[in-house]
């Protein structure tokens, strides 16, 4: 036993000596004595917001123009709509690269389309392309958050929103992004009429001039409160007579 204590206390010795001079500069390249982990994420969040709300005979899709990832903003001028037809606006957000992706791989099935049958493709059969071209990448999803907003066949406003894998609902109104959680109360409130007493939900219908005015006043509020909204918001009027894009001034900070 004395035998054995000697050693260790031999050794001991030696082992703090060993980690403390295999060094390399300033960086200690010794063995730990706990697993070190590792990690890759091909994502990012580069945040946004997209707001739109359907009308009788109109649509208005609208997004704000920073684009940012925490604490840095990268621009102040970039929009996230995306014109697919001249009846149907596309808005995407979250991981830019994988909105850029996405964006234009519809973009193009939708010129082919119009090649191919000499007619545009109609807003729902956008929406329902665009489902079918999300669920196909389910195993490695876009990390977006997506809102189509467009007339349909018969120039009624229509709103669609998605999850990451392609399942799609139909809306009168709709948020999405980094200030959803804020803005789509708001929206179920004033525009889809609940929680309010005496209004019976989905009977308010909203003037053009109206829902123009609600979507600029819910930007200036979420920019008050969401650091990756601000700059500007981008405004796409979709009617009959054609898309109109207006542009108006957020907070710069």
């Amino acid at each position: 036993m004395e035998g054995i204590n000697e050693i260790c206390r031999i050794e001991r010795p030696k082992r703090v000596v060993m980690e403390q001079t295999i060094k390399d500069g300033d960086i200690d390249i010794s063995p730990k004595d706990h697993p070190v982990s590792h990690q890759f994420s091909p994502y990012t969040d580069n945040g946004g917001t997209v707001v739109a709300i359907a009308g009788k005979n109109y649509a208005i899709i609208a997004s704000e123009t920073r684009l940012s990832s925490g604490y840095s903003i990268y621009t102040r001028h970039q929009s996230k709509l995306f014109q697919l037809t001249a009846k149907t606006v596309l808005g995407s957000t979250g991981c830019w690269c994988d909105a850029l992706t996405f964006a234009k791989v519809i973009e193009t099935r939708v010129k082919n389309y119009l090649y191919e049958h000499n007619r545009p493709m109609s807003t729902p059969a956008c929406a329902q392309l665009m489902s079918i071209m999300l669920y196909y990448k389910r195993f490695f999803p876009y990390y977006i958050s997506n809102i189509v907003a467009g007339l349909d066949e018969e120039g009624r406003g229509v709103v669609y929103s998605y999850d990451p894998v392609g399942h799609f609902e139909q809306h009168a109104y709709r948020a999405g992004g980094s200030s959803c959680s804020l803005i789509q109360p708001f929206l179920d409130n004033r525009v889809g009429g609940k929680n309010m007493v005496g209004v019976t939900p989905g009977t308010i219908e909203l003037s053009l001039e109206d829902a123009l005015r609600m979507v600029k006043d819910v930007f200036v509020s979420a920019g008050e409160r969401d650091i990756y909204v601000g700059d500007f918001v981008d405004i796409r009027v979709i009617t009959a007579d054609g898309i109109q894009q207006l542009n108006y001034k957020l907070r710069r900070d």
